[in-house]
């Protein structure tokens, strides 16, 4: 049965369990909501002894109150005001998997206003608006925690913010976007059009049926930014996050990139360059022997370097009801174990105190060195390339000449060229095309020489 609250009166609600559990507040019980119910359910008594407590969802708001019920069963309090749960005083916790921006941040917001601490897996959320919600925070005295927004099977939110605690953060790269990771895999395997390869993505459930977020790039700036915010005691830099999708990618640029000896992956990079930093998401040539390259289908990897802890690897599933559950209840363990805890010995949001928090130079993409991989298509005026070549520091005899494994008549000439910034390239390509009389690559793509 379902009621406006089915939850005690506030004189009753200080400890509903008697045994001093964590009291959670549930909003959202789709895909992510779910996964967290039947996780805490099935693996109560082994959560309760890491936590050192019970951890119990007492209360949940959905926008389908009949779905929701049949999905947490008739213990967990059902209410329609999502503003009902969060001030409620027999609630510790707040879990928000709702999703979208503007009310999942009132609620939030809301929340902690209300002293209640706050479990996350919405990565926009954060990125866009997580230096107020963790300044709120602070100012509380409670958590933020939101292990599920990046990676979910990963954490490399614990992993940078306590494995990596004694080391300075060199860079962060990773392949973040699993629905992105599953379309490049098909292009590169099956030799799929994006558009194909998108299509068999939709079928399968590994894309939304608006898949602009994930192959515009934007999710895996979003998740970039956080990654950046931790790794450099960074404000959230959302904004100068340069953003590249795959819509554009040719699948001939598969083969031509696997000729050479790479594979073409969507990267989300943080890299610490002197004062300033590099923060961008485009698809990238990767050394076909790094393990970047070779993460399968829908799975995330990320690289992380270190300077005394040198490389790590992270790998795993980036997106799942149960996955991302494994995140959401690892935070909900933190809570309970930290949440009676002195501020000062919590675990910072960012790795660092607010007062140490920086507004980094974000490097402009024109400014940002690399090599690059440029595709010509068969022209007569090729022949005035090796002029243009020697100047800008191309050994002429690295051209390679490609053609299509199934189009005979389709064919290309490639090279790498030597670091370049993005303005230098263009003005050299610029000057090609005048002399040329208008000759120009058909692709151009950055390369990642990444240490193996």
């Amino acid at each position: 049965m379902i009621h406006g609250s089915l939850f005690p009166a506030a004189s009753d609600a200080s400890d509903v369990s008697g045994d001093g559990a964590l009291r959670v507040g549930l909003m959202g019980t789709g895909v992510v909501g779910s996964g967290t119910c039947q996780v805490l359910a099935r693996n109560a008594n082994l959560i309760a002894q890491r936590a050192g407590r019970p951890i119990r969802l007492v209360m949940a708001t959905a926008r389908n109150l009949l779905k929701a019920a049949q999905v947490l069963g008739p213990d967990v309090a059902l209410v329609s005001d999502p503003l009902t749960l969060v001030r409620h005083p027999g609630i510790d916790v707040v879990v928000e998997v709702m999703g979208g921006v503007t009310l999942a941040k009132a609620l939030v917001m809301e929340a902690i206003a209300h002293g209640k601490h706050v479990v996350t897996a919405n990565k926009a959320l954060l990125a866009e608006h997580g230096t107020e919600i963790f300044a709120a925070a602070d100012a509380r005295g409670v958590m933020v925690a939101y292990e599920g927004a990046v990676a979910v099977s990963i954490p490399i939110i614990k992993a940078l913010r306590e494995g990596l605690a004694a080391n300075r953060i060199l860079e962060v790269v990773g392949i973040v976007n699993g629905t992105t990771n599953f379309i490049l895999t098909q292009m590169q395997e099956a030799g799929l059009s994006f558009e194909s390869a998108l299509r068999l993505a939709t079928e399968l459930g590994y894309a939304e049926a608006d898949p602009t977020l994930d192959v515009s790039g934007m999710d895996a700036a979003h998740k970039t930014a956080l990654l950046a915010a931790i790794a450099f005691g960074a404000d959230l830099p959302l904004d100068q996050v340069h953003v590249q999708g795959i819509s554009t990618l040719d699948p001939f640029d598969m083969v031509c990139a696997q000729a050479l000896g790479y594979r073409i992956k969507l990267l989300g990079m943080a890299r610490q360059r002197s004062d300033a930093l590099e923060l961008r998401v485009h698809p990238a040539l990767v050394p076909e022997k790094h393990l970047l390259a070779q993460v399968p289908g829908a799975m995330n990897g990320i690289w992380v370097n270190a300077d005394a802890a040198g490389p790590t690897f992270h790998y795993g599933a980036g997106a799942g009801s149960q996955t991302t559950a494994s995140a959401v209840v690892a935070d909900l363990i933190d809570v309970a174990r930290l949440a009676s805890a002195d501020f000062s010995k919590r675990v910072q949001h960012r790795s660092l105190p607010a007062s140490a928090i920086r507004s980094w130079h974000i490097l402009p993409i024109g400014q940002v060195a690399s090599r690059h991989y440029l595709r010509f298509a068969q022209d007569e005026r090729l022949a005035c390339l090796t002029g243009w070549l020697q100047d800008l520091g191309v050994d002429v005899q690295q051209w390679t000449h490609v053609q299509h494994p199934e189009v005979a008549s389709h064919d290309a000439w490639v090279v790498l060229t030597p670091s370049l910034t993005g303005d230098v390239l263009v003005d050299a390509l610029a000057g090609l095309r005048h002399r040329s009389g208008g000759l120009v690559p058909v692709a151009v793509w950055r390369v990642e020489d990444l240490d193996l």
